[in-house]
């Protein structure tokens, strides 16, 4: 099978992820902190050293201020639950994940910021969706649907002008792209390890600047300040409750390691070089439409005249790993005029290889001959 779902996650991981996962499996699996011997202390040094890692590629100044999560969802619903109170205004974009939209549907003041045909949002329009009690402003840094990215800078300055604390998800872009939170101004930070970073399932985490403004979603044993009865005030402990699953942590540092060492702007311009080449041979297919223009990372998003998306990927059958359907954004599908067919979404990562792209549109076009008669 050729593998072109790197937006789900990334297949192909170095091989100091893979070694990393059985060393600390087999010789490892530290219970961190709790208990003073070497085995619990070993733990606790590896989550550390993944922060540390984490903290260089998005020019983080407090290591200490990475929260582990299950995966980016877990990530930005803590900060999402965490941060809003009674009576707060929240901004969210059509461009977002449901692991946005779903937690932020559920409190009664929020506005949705529409896209354009393209999937770019702007941030004047998020700019005058703020109101005297808007606490958070989130946006995606990229789409996960067709991989355009959003000005977050400029976002970022505009919710720092207006006193708001500003939330970016970076699930599709950690990895391949250089992210700094000082630049952006971000108040958190949402990441996925297991796409970009190349770490292994099942693993996220998030940067919070301040951990002042924000509530733990969760309490229990964190192996610290045990005799008491509250939570502990302290990052990162206040949001790691209950045992880490310290094997994956690990294998999602060498990942990070691995991406530091080769460059996420490099990684990412390699995974675009892939991908513009697969646009300018569909461009030259008679019933192939495509989605999104403009600055965008290594996803091509497509559809094969007004097929059903997910027809196209049962077509392409057990050769081609790829995604049809609605990705987990309605509301994006709504902006790209898609809601009826959904897009079949291909995308690329480091270890994809370019003439795996000769096979996947020679297929394409036997499909799009086919449905034209």
């Amino acid at each position: 099978m050729i593998y072109l779902d790197n937006a789900a996650t990334s297949h192909r991981k170095p091989v100091s992820v893979y070694s990393s996962m059985i060393k600390n499996t087999v010789f490892g699996g530290q219970n961190a902190g709790r208990g003073a011997h070497k085995f619990s202390l070993a733990g606790v040094h590896t989550i550390v050293d993944t922060q540390d890692a984490i903290a260089e590629l998005f020019n983080i100044s407090k290591p200490e201020n990475i929260a582990f999560t299950q995966n980016a969802t877990y990530a930005l619903n803590t900060a999402i639950r965490g941060v809003i109170r009674k009576g707060d205004h929240i901004i969210a974009t059509e461009m977002d994940h449901n692991s946005v939209l779903r937690p932020v549907y559920e409190y009664e003041d929020y506005t949705i910021v529409k896209a354009n045909s393209d999937g770019i949002v702007s941030p004047k329009n998020i700019e005058e969706a703020i109101k005297g009690n808007t606490r958070l402003i989130i946006s995606t840094h990229a789409s996960n649907v067709c991989g355009t990215l959003q000005n977050v800078n400029e976002i970022g300055r505009i919710a720092k002008k207006h006193g708001a604390l500003f939330l970016i998800d970076t699930a599709q872009t950690a990895g391949c792209t250089d992210i700094d939170v000082k630049k952006i101004n971000a108040d958190f930070l949402a990441f996925s390890g297991h796409k970009g970073l190349m770490g292994p399932l099942g693993t996220g985490g998030l940067y919070i600047k301040d951990p002042s403004v924000i509530k733990p979603i969760i309490t229990g044993g964190t192996g610290s300040n045990s005799e008491s009865t509250h939570q502990p005030d302290f990052m990162p402990d206040m949001f790691h409750s209950g045992t880490m699953n310290t094997p994956a942590i690990a294998a999602l540092g060498k990942g990070v390691k691995y991406v530091l060492k080769h460059k996420a702007d490099n990684i990412g311009m390699y995974e675009r070089y892939l991908a513009d080449i697969l646009e300018s041979e569909l461009k030259n297919m008679r019933n192939i439409k495509l989605y999104g223009e403009g600055d965008k990372i290594g996803i091509v998003a497509l559809n094969i005249g007004d097929l059903d998306s997910v027809y196209v990927e049962k077509m392409l059958g057990d050769r081609f790993a790829v995604r049809g359907g609605f990705h987990c954004a309605p509301l994006a599908h709504k902006a790209l005029d898609t809601l009826s067919t959904g897009i079949v979404r291909v995308s690329f990562g480091a270890f994809s290889k370019k003439r795996e792209i000769t096979k996947f549109v020679d297929r394409i076009y036997q499909i799009s001959k086919s449905s034209l008669g």
